[in-house]
């Protein structure tokens, strides 16, 4: 089949399918998103205009929000689904490689397109080439290597047989799921090749399911037995694998109270009597309670992010980590007893390994307990009050007008904190993505209309901060313009609220980051109209003052949102200084001399440092 380069990639994205929990069969591929440029426009442009009935070609409007939308759909997705971006080579390129970062962060497929230089070097120096004075192969494409799981520049059109197998691996496969970069040389895009049809034949991916070898099933049993505290923590990978009923299943079998990290966030049913709250610095008191006191840890789909394990202090001292992940890499984390397979079908072979063991009840019940003293504070948190609203007043307003489908997102700044410790789930299916691998800034506008294209069955809802708004928010308008329902809750408290507590929470003094501790040559600075400026994008907005208000507002834009399809903003002042704390200690550097060392200098020598599990 005589093709171009392009023509023949773009067939094969097409060709390419996934099969999701039931049986049933969806794109792989389902979006493409696109700025085009002279890099790209002609060569794999003309390709995806070719086959625009087949394939959907979103515009974007900056490289690395369009890019972030395609990491807000597969997380969605729950990675069945991929999506793919592409840009000119250059500015446009580097722009997607923060997207890059965050989807490698967080184990999330995407597939990056970006131009690239002639390989035949004939016209260079092009337009936004950068040359390297020693290596005239080296572009700014090559950027991507750190942040990319698999990484080709197609420089012959028939490197494509060899590369589109391992590209469709990476993105499909359990453990090594992440973003791939192809860079394509404008040259080669236009050369043709007389391409194999099988290439192009349908092909249905399928997530594979590894098992543990027997030996590590029961060396795990045994760790478990021995366990008279056991603890459960359920992370992103359960949410991937489907694994979460299995997961309550197993803990209900053996009466294993069970916590979640930010990535597992909503597999749980929030009252449900096994559960203990959310790990960490961002979780509840009552899980980190429990983690506290436990003497065996079974960890299932989790990186074990600081932020989970609150700089490695959460658990006790002698604490044994049994670890249950697809990736090897994140199984044997801190001496952990490594089971290396897919959560469901591991959970579901180690069950039988331990029949006739259960924990003590009084342990069992202590689950329900904790969480129910956290309960009572975060309602305390959230109670109504006159004034200028904090952010759990906000989430819970949210919470409770969401219903149990709908989906909620934030990504950085003190809201992940609100969402993470604060927000009650129905359970049955994941509806939170929270995106604090890489806490990226600007990913909650962005990564909401991946979502909103991904998610069946609910509205979206993201959260987000006057900075993260001001750092990214042209994707409103490519959701406005494609027609892509989502609500955005935009509270403004003046500046990046979350680092200024940071840095004077530690003793430093307030400068750069609240507006009132900025540098500026007015008297009178200027303010941002929200309203205005979402408006302008071609968003339906509102706007509120006091918390009764946001009620009201927050429940017109979810009608508006859907009867009109496209984005809702609702603005609303909020306290900057208001926090859900959950106790726990995060380590940052502390200068000697800020007051902050003293407690620094005290949790430092408690950080658990390796476990006996392993």
């Amino acid at each position: 089949m005589k093709l171009t380069t392009a023509q023949a990639l773009v067939a094969w994205l097409v060709a390419q399918r996934s099969e999701a929990p039931g049986g049933l069969e969806l794109p792989l591929f389902p979006a493409v998103f696109a700025i085009f440029g002279h890099g790209n426009v002609l060569g794999l442009g003309t390709a995806l205009e070719e086959r625009r009935d087949v394939l959907p070609v979103w515009r974007g409007h900056t490289e690395e929000g369009m890019a972030l939308a395609a990491v807000g759909l597969a997380k969605a997705a729950n990675r069945r689904q991929v999506g793919v971006a592409t840009s000119s080579i250059g500015p446009g390129a580097l722009n997607m490689v923060t997207a890059a970062g965050v989807a490698h962060a967080n184990r999330l497929p995407l597939l990056l397109l970006p131009g690239d230089t002639f390989v035949s070097r004939a016209p260079d120096p092009v337009l936004q080439q950068v040359e390297h004075f020693g290596d005239p192969t080296i572009t700014v494409n090559d950027a991507f290597r750190p942040v990319s799981r698999y990484f080709d520049r197609i420089t012959r059109p028939e490197q494509l047989i060899a590369t589109l197998p391992q590209v469709a691996r990476v993105l499909t496969d359990a453990a090594d799921a992440g973003p791939v970069t192809l860079a394509l040389p404008q040259d080669v895009q236009a050369e043709i090749y007389d391409f194999p049809d099988a290439l192009f034949a349908p092909v249905v991916h399928r997530i594979p399911r590894p098992r543990p070898d027997h030996r590590s099933l029961v060396e795990a049993a045994q760790e478990l037995r021995r366990a008279q505290r056991p603890l459960l923590i359920l992370g992103g990978g359960v949410r991937y694998s489907g694994a979460g009923p299995r997961a309550l299943e197993f803990a209900q079998r053996y009466g294993i109270p069970v916590t979640e990290t930010t990535a597992g966030r909503t597999l749980v049913p929030h009252d449900h009597d096994l559960y203990a709250g959310p790990l960490g610095v961002t979780g509840a008191a009552s899980a980190n309670s429990l983690a506290a006191e436990a003497d065996v840890v079974l960890a299932i789909g989790t990186r074990l992010q600081d932020f989970t394990t609150a700089s490695w202090t959460v658990f006790a001292p002698d604490v044994r980590l049994v670890h249950i992940n697809a990736a090897r890499f994140d199984a044997v984390k801190h001496g952990a007893l490594a089971l290396t397979g897919d959560a469901d079908v591991t959970l579901h072979d180690l069950a039988p390994e331990l029949d006739g063991w259960r924990v003590d009840p009084d342990w069992t019940a202590r689950a329900a307990a904790v969480r129910g003293e956290w309960d009572a504070h975060i309602d305390k948190l959230r109670a109504p009050g006159e004034g200028i609203p904090t952010y759990a007043q906000i989430v819970g307003a949210v919470n409770d007008l969401s219903g149990p489908t709908d989906y909620v997102m934030t990504a950085s700044g003190g809201m992940p904190g609100e969402l993470v410790g604060g927000w009650r789930a129905a359970g049955g299916a994941p509806t939170m993505d929270v995106e604090y691998g890489f806490s990226c800034m600007g990913y909650e506008l962005a990564g909401a209309w991946g979502a909103a294209m991904a998610h069946r069955g609910g509205l979206v809802t993201t959260l987000l901060g006057d900075g993260s708004y001001l750092m990214l928010n042209s994707e409103l308008f490519s959701a406005a313009f494609a027609g892509h329902p989502l609500v955005a809750v935009v509270c403004d408290n003046d500046g990046y609220a979350v680092i200024a507590r940071l840095q004077e929470g530690q003793g430093a003094a307030p400068f750069n980051n609240f507006y009132s501790s900025s540098r500026t040559n007015h008297a009178k600075p200027p303010r941002v109209d929200f309203a205005a400026h979402a408006r302008s994008l071609g968003c339906l907005v509102f706007t509120a003052n006091e918390l009764p208000d946001f009620r009201d507002a927050y429940a017109r834009a979810r009608t508006a949102a859907t009867v009109e399809q496209r984005p809702a903003v609702v603005v609303i002042r909020t306290q900057p200084s208001s926090w859900t704390e959950s106790g726990a200690w995060w380590e940052v550097a502390v200068p000697e001399h800020l007051s902050g060392r003293e407690e620094y200098d005290r949790l430092k020598p408690q950080q658990l440092r390796y476990t006996s599990g392993g």
